[in-house]
């Protein structure tokens, strides 16, 4: 089974909760799990993982959460060559904000496409507006999403 990595960007904490209910149910699947969160989100090196899973609330005006920007700023910078990693992205956001809905998640599939990552199933966009707790949909299609590794 896969060693997975969680990146987390949050704010508000929904994005930590689907990390640490994930945390607690993947292993269960055979899965090892290593959450990075706060500033360890931020410092990740990609560069010995096979996969990763980033989950990531958006804030402001669409902008990545305080502790996932080094790394977005790391990967825009320095442009690795992630082709040996697979990732998935779990994008939390607010429909209310139509024009920026789920922006940070999706920054980070394309930051991560763009260094050669292989994203692995489409990304799973969850609106805060029909979904205040999202847990629970985001180990849904995380379960799914580990068959495909």
């Amino acid at each position: 089974m896969a060693n997975i990595l969680i990146i987390v960007g949050t704010e508000s904490g929904n994005a930590q909760m689907c990390a640490d209910h994930l945390s607690d149910n993947l292993p269960r699947l055979g899965h090892e799990i290593e959450v990075a969160s706060d500033a360890d989100a931020g410092s990740v090196d990609l560069s010995g993982r096979d996969v990763a899973l980033v989950i990531t609330s958006t804030h402001g005006d669409g902008e990545l959460p305080d502790n996932i920007i080094p790394l977005a700023d790391r990967l825009r910078g320095d442009a690795p060559d992630l082709s040996h990693l697979r990732y998935g992205v779990i994008a939390l956001g607010d429909q209310t904000y139509q024009a920026t809905f789920c922006k940070a998640g999706k920054d980070m599939d394309s930051l991560l496409g763009a260094c050669g990552a292989s994203k692995v199933g489409e990304r799973l966009e969850i609106d805060a507006c029909t979904q205040p707790l999202p847990d629970e949909e985001a180990l849904n299609w995380a379960q799914e999403w580990v068959t495909m590794l």
